[in-house]
Order: C-alpha cells, then structure tokens, then sequence
C-alpha cells in the first residue's frame, strides 16, 4: 500500500453536496495542511430536487451520473484527492425523503443490509487507517433516511473495523451549537433585503443544532472560505449561493457557516472545546 499522510481524516456522507455544506471548510483547512481526507459517499442522490430550470429535466440515473460531476468538481475545489463511491457507483441509490414510497426501493440505501454496508465502507477503513472519522448523529441531522443509514453504516464499520485491525481512534458527529444558528440568522435577517431569496429558514431547519454544551470541537476554515463555496457552486442543481448564505430547493435562506463544529462520541472527550480535530492523538501511527 502506498505510504499515507501521518494524519489521516475519512468523512461518510449520504449524497454528493452534503460534504461541502457540511463539512467544506473543513475538508480544504485538512487537505491544505497536508492531511489524508478520504470522502465516501454512500448515493448519488438520484432523487434530489434540481433547482436550475435548465437542469430540470435530469432525472434518476441522469441526475446521479450529473451529481457524480458536480461531486468531482466540488472535491478539487477543496484540494481533496481521495473521493469514493461506496460500494462503487450505483451501489446504492437515494431513497428520497422519509415515508415516501421511494424508501421502500430495494436498490435504495435505506433498504440496504446495515452489515453488508458497512463492511465495505470497513475496507476504505482499513485502507486508509484514519484517526479520525466524521459523519452524522442517529437522526441524520435532519432524519433524512439516507443520513440516518449512513449513521448506522459508519458506526457499524468503526466496530468492524476494530475486529479487523484499526480501531479508529476518534469519532466526530456533525454538529452546530444552538447560540451560533440563532446569532447567524439574527444578521439573515437583516440583510435579506438585499439578498436574492425571498424567506430564511429557521434555526430548527439547520441539521445537527444542538445545546452549546454539547460541542467539544470548533474547527476555524475561514481561511478556506472561498474553497468551501466554491464546492457548494459546484452542486449547482442542489444549491444557490450568495455568499455568506445559500439556499437548497425550498428557497429558504440559511447561513454559510466557515467555522464548523462537531460533537466527539468515541475517543476522549476534552475538558474544553477542541481547535483540532486530532488534537491529543500525539504522535500518528
């Protein structure tokens, strides 16, 4: 195996543009630092809603062979080097919102066989040997049934993992504290008059907000602004951006957030917050 980068970062996210939203900032701050940031997507998101009307007519496998593009772009623009498809592309497919009739699809990834998931998202584990891990909480974030899959998927496959020889050392859950989404759409407000959406979302509507107590890692990316939006450009049949806001389908502004946060749930959690995600690992093995 070709010799890898002493710090070793793996993210798992549902669809492609969940990684920039998400985690964009950070991904380009890690990359540019020289560390390993391995992605894997676990659907093409062949069920998602296209905002553009000249991409409308993108639909199924079309639509998830676009967003593969649009997934390629958004990696370069964030110096990542290392995106994989789980299972290969087409493994798994969307399932669409939860408790519509998409979900019972049983190519979808909500139908997939939790264990069969994960042992192969086990393999880039053991490939990779990441200390640290990141993904979502058991709602998804939001209760998207892709996103609570990819949960269970990416826990199942750290304990996989383990059995097989790389316990991973650290893992993060997607998070905002609550008083930072609230201050955010404080400012939303007052400038969307000159914003071009119409409506701001709500805090509520923001996956993985949380108590402030509940977050033990802040990771500062505005160095990586630019970075961070131009891969959220990149999803352009899922997302407008004006900077510092977007919007996804539903029109409805939210914050653009550079500084992103996480809640540790295996590793030890530290006495205050963290500025690293690999903070008190020492040496990297």
């Amino acid at each position: 195996m070709t010799e890898l980068p002493a710090r070793r970062l793996l993210l798992v996210h549902a669809h492609p543009d969940d990684e920039s939203i998400n985690n964009g900032a950070t991904m380009a701050r890690y990359a540019a630092e020289g560390a390993h940031v391995t992605l894997v997507t676990c659907t093409l998101g062949e069920r998602g809603e296209v905002i553009p009307p000249d991409l409308a007519h993108l639909t199924g496998a079309a639509l998830g062979q676009h967003r593969l593009g649009e997934l390629r772009e958004a990696v370069r623009a964030l110096g990542v080097r290392d995106a994989r498809l789980l299972g290969g592309a087409g493994r798994y497919s969307d399932s669409g919102m939860m408790g519509l009739p998409d979900n019972d699809d049983p190519g979808c990834f909500w139908q997939a066989d939790v264990d069969e998931a994960a042992g192969l998202l086990a393999e880039a584990v053991l490939d990779v040997r990441p200390q640290v891990l990141v993904t979502y909480d058991d709602n998804g974030g939001y209760g998207h049934p892709d996103h609570v899959q990819a949960h269970r998927v990416a826990m199942r496959a750290v304990e996989l993992a383990a059995d097989a020889g790389w316990d991973v050392p650290k893992v993060y859950w997607n998070r905002v504290p609550r008083s930072v989404a609230e201050e955010a759409f404080v400012r939303l407000r007052e400038d969307l008059p000159g914003l071009p959406f119409a409506k701001a979302a709500g805090v509520d509507d923001v996956p993985g907000v949380v108590p402030d107590e509940r977050i033990t890692t802040e990771i500062d990316g505005t160095a990586h602004a630019a970075a961070k939006a131009a891969a959220m450009r990149a999803h352009a049949t899922q997302i407008t951006v004006a900077e510092p806001y977007f919007v996804l389908s539903n029109d409805l502004a939210q914050p653009l957030f550079t500084t992103e946060y996480y809640e540790l749930v295996r590793g030890v959690r530290p006495d205050g917050r963290e500025s690293d995600l690999f903070a008190g690992l020492g040496e990297a093995s």
